[in-house]
């Protein structure tokens, strides 16, 4: 299928995001807003996002990096691809900061630098999940606010949400505070706080990896104080996989998982924003 993509600017700051569509579609279709991993906008999520469209819809992610419209220099890219491989090169220790620190410390200076800076304006925004909302939540607004009423494809149309990592944990959130919002699907996202849920209006879908364990261990107060208010949630977990499971160009990667997960997705935005 072609699909319509462009790099377009909304909101009143002119940020940017990635907007995409199925090019011989007619009439206005539903939207779907596609959060990033903490890797911002790249070759996958724009992937993900490209799928959306094939399936129906008018598919927006938009580049939290770029709240003006471009990316700071530690932000860029190829900055992010550099920290991205040196992380991934540690493994799950990379997340130890003396063993972060050590490795650092043995790399040219430059280069050092480099990922030093890089690391800390990737990761200080999520010490905490209200830093989350302070760092984001305008781009958030403003993005489902033009997905909803500005962009020609989708004016007028119900739009959901879905996000990856950090992205999942953003959709939870847009949805305690978002009553439009009109279905939030999460991908191995942190669980909103308790005291925020009866917030959520929006029907909500989630996808966790079995041996997750850190993200986890927060769905099932999630999901029981989401029944208490008589919301809807549908959590799945699948065997055998990791956090990350969905990106399949990562070690991660579970195509088993990934293809369950995939086609519940597609169904659950079939059935709520229809």
């Amino acid at each position: 299928m072609a699909i319509n993509h462009e790099w377009v600017r909304y909101g009143p700051n002119g940020a940017s995001g990635l907007l995409c569509t199925p090019e011989r579609a007619s009439g206005p279709l539903p939207g779907i807003l596609v959060f990033q991993e903490i890797w911002g906008v790249d070759a996958h999520i724009e992937d993900v996002t490209h799928r959306f469209a094939a399936a129906g819809y008018a598919a927006f992610a938009p580049d939290l990096f770029a709240p003006e419209g471009e990316r700071p220099e530690s932000l860029t890219r190829e900055r992010i691809s550099e920290a991205q491989a040196f992380m991934g090169s540690l493994g799950p220790s990379a997340f130890v900061p003396e063993v972060r620190d050590q490795a650092l410390a043995k790399l040219p200076e430059a280069e050092r630098n480099r990922i030093s800076q890089t690391s800390q304006a990737l990761f200080a925004p999520l010490a905490s999940r209200a830093n989350w909302l302070d760092a984001f939540r305008p781009q958030l607004v403003d993005a489902a606010a033009w997905l909803r009423r500005e962009n020609p494809t989708s004016a007028g149309q119900k739009v959901g949400a879905v996000g990856f990592c950090m992205g999942g944990g953003l959709v939870a959130l847009l949805a305690c505070d978002d009553e439009e919002l009109a279905a939030g699907v999460i991908f191995y996202g942190q669980s909103p706080p308790l005291d925020r849920v009866a917030g959520i209006r929006a029907p909500m879908q989630g996808h966790y990896g079995s041996l997750d364990t850190r993200i986890n261990e927060g769905v099932p107060a999630f999901e029981a104080e989401m029944r208490r208010l008589g919301k809807p949630f549908e959590p799945f977990f699948y065997e055998g996989a990791p956090h990350g499971f969905f990106r399949d160009g990562g070690p991660s990667y579970n195509v088993a998982a990934s293809r369950v997960a995939f086609a519940r997705t597609v169904d659950f935005f079939a059935r709520h924003l229809a």
